[in-house]
């Protein structure tokens, strides 16, 4: 039996291994290599090489072919050479030299032709032995210039390329009627032929480039479009369920609390006031859910000062529901005042106008920081001031150590982190700590034309938030703590 139960071990190690051998070795997968920066400037390195080889034929044909001299047929082939060579960043400029080129080797060889007497002992080439000399295009003059217009074509409108063409021929015949037709071997119609072919293959593929690219693009396009109905689905989906479950809630509480006083007999003052006080925060917070639920509904943001939708998202939705801000600072404080808090409000600076973005984000931002005040820190004092800048507002809400300890609360830990996004989303800037006299402090820079795309970094971009001084029982600052509500 062990003997049964070894060969059964070694022909499972058997088997696994032809498997693994199978899969290693039997497959047709595709392993490419990666991307090499050398295979990029390969087609440099071929232009560059093709300029070379065009500049020592060049030397060739001008130097013995056109008898024009060593010197002046270096000179114009490096030109031409360096044309080429050119033609990759400018190839316009390239054109013109390398036509420049044949305009002055064309003149310079008409010249030759007529001065040679044969009485000065330098008697007129045969037309046996000028038949033979290409002209007007050598042959590395054709193929610099077809290169050039390659390039051209390649990198240019079809507009552009169809004019350079166009120049190019009328040059040709107007450069071989130069010398009589028993003088040269005529290579125009190559030349022509050549041209045309060489342009229309860089506009194809410049068109394909192109179609591609838009492609591409398009296909950018409808993946970010998708991904933007997915996202108007889900928050329409959530608005749904906030105003089914929410809403119905809240009306329920301030129904429940309008009709609560009748139900008593002979209620007291005190009651009626607190039910009054259910009730009223029951309808504010019905207000705020219809403006949440017109920025959830709501494709883009109405108003050109909010680019963020902070303001006016909710004005098709909701057009009834007035945003928050800081003109409705009081009765937010008169609301926490009646809530058990002792909170006084500081205002410093010259007061200016701000965008609805910046004035909505320090309202929520006061009204984030009171509640955490209220959650955490019950019987305590808070102070709230408003400091204005001339590039923006400053916001410090301090509130000192809580009387009493603090009931268990069902918060999430969203609160400071949602003050700090909205802060960043205008370029601002916000700090949260405990002071040292077991306050919390939360100081926010709201820009006054910030925005997610301004470098608030800046020396003089804006002050920093100052630290809380000591001014009462919430003194300094002490940032090593954070709140979490």
């Amino acid at each position: 039996m062990p003997r049964l139960f070894r060969m059964s071990a070694v022909e499972k190690r058997l088997t696994t291994g032809l498997r693994v051998l199978r899969a290693d070795l039997l497959n047709g997968d595709s392993h490419p290599l990666p991307p090499s920066v050398w295979l990029r400037w390969f087609p440099h390195g071929i232009v560059v090489l093709i300029a070379f080889v065009d500049l020592l034929g060049n030397v060739d044909q001008m130097g013995d072919g056109y008898e024009l001299g060593s010197e002046y047929a270096l000179l114009c082939a490096g030109v031409q050479a360096a044309a080429v060579v050119l033609a990759l960043w400018w190839p316009v400029p390239a054109w013109w030299a390398s036509t420049a080129v044949t305009v002055v080797v064309a003149i310079a060889v008409r010249a030759q032709l007529l001065t040679r007497q044969p009485e000065f002992g330098f008697p007129l080439l045969s037309p046996a032995t000028v038949t033979d000399v290409p002209w007007p295009w050598s042959p590395p003059g054709l193929i610099a210039h077809a290169v050039i217009l390659f390039l051209l074509a390649l990198r240019l409108p079809t507009r552009v390329a169809v004019e350079v063409l166009a120049l190019t021929a009328l040059l040709t015949f107007v450069i071989e009627g130069l010398i009589g037709a028993s003088h040269y071997s005529s290579t125009s119609p190559l030349a022509l032929v050549l041209f045309l072919g060489v342009v229309l293959l860089g506009s194809t593929m410049r068109g394909r480039r192109e179609a591609r690219n838009q492609l591409v693009e398009q296909a950018g396009i409808t993946a970010e479009e998708r991904a933007r109905r997915t996202l108007l689905e889900e928050r329409s989906r959530i608005a749904r369920e906030l105003h089914d479950v929410v809403a119905h809630h809240m009306s329920v509480i301030s129904i429940q609390a309008q009709v609560a006083p009748h139900l008593v007999e002979n209620p007291s003052e005190e009651l009626k006031e607190n039910l009054q006080g259910i009730r009223q925060n029951a309808l504010e917070a019905l207000t705020e859910l219809r403006r949440v639920l017109g920025v959830l509904r709501s494709e883009r943001p109405s108003n050109p000062d909010d680019p963020h939708g902070m303001a006016d998202a909710a004005e098709g939705a909701a057009p009834h529901t007035p945003q928050p801000t800081l003109a409705r600072l009081d009765a937010l404080v008169e609301n926490t005042r009646a809530a058990g808090l002792a909170v006084t409000v500081e205002i410093e600076g010259e007061a200016r106008p701000l965008p609805p973005g910046v004035e909505l984000s320090a309202y929520r931002i006061v009204q984030e920081a009171l509640s955490n005040a209220l959650r955490h820190a019950p019987g305590s004092t808070v102070r709230v001031e408003l400091t204005h800048f001339p590039r923006g507002l400053q916001v410090r809400v301090i509130n000192s150590r809580p009387q009493r300890p603090a009931p268990p609360s069902p918060g999430a830990g969203h609160g400071l982190l949602g003050m700090r996004e909205r802060a960043a989303m205008l370029g601002g800037t916000l700090m949260a700590a405990e002071t040292s006299h077991g306050g919390f402090s939360v100081v926010a820079f709201l820009p006054r034309d910030g925005g997610p795309g301004n470098d608030t970094t800046a020396p003089d971009a804006h002050p920093e938030p100052r630290p809380p001084t000591p001014r009462g029982p919430s003194a300094r600052a002490d940032t090593t703590g954070e709140r979490t509500p």
